[in-house]
């Protein structure tokens, strides 16, 4: 039995995802301009805060979701060799494992002072 990979739940994620992005932009934003941090340990003991930490990855994992519902769209309806959408999507998956390790690795990285 084949279980279908887009239609709604796709959708879903693409705006939950773009929601959680669109909240944090802000939220960040208007923490750096009503309480910005005057140097590196304050940015760093704000960031190590486990909510702000939470929230950051939670960032990441927003977005590299959101990428590659994106991408894997633009792959399915421009890219017409199934062989090189394949290659294409596999390379995309590929590329947002190793940011997603990458980016958790920094993040256990910033512990609290």
């Amino acid at each position: 039995m084949r279980v279908p990979s887009g239609g709604l739940r796709t959708w879903e994620l693409q705006r939950v995802s773009a929601g959680y992005l669109a909240l944090f932009t802000i939220w960040f934003a208007a923490h750096l301009i009503l309480d910005p941090p005057a140097d590196y340990q304050q940015w760093y003991a704000w960031v190590a805060q486990p909510w702000v930490k939470t929230a950051f990855i939670l960032f990441f994992v927003a977005l590299l979701a959101h990428v590659w519902v994106g991408m894997r769209d633009v792959f399915m309806d421009y890219v017409k060799p199934v062989w090189l959408r394949f290659v294409l999507r596999l390379s995309m998956m590929v590329l947002l494992l190793a940011m997603a390790a990458w980016i958790l690795q920094i993040m256990q990285r910033v512990v609290p002072a």
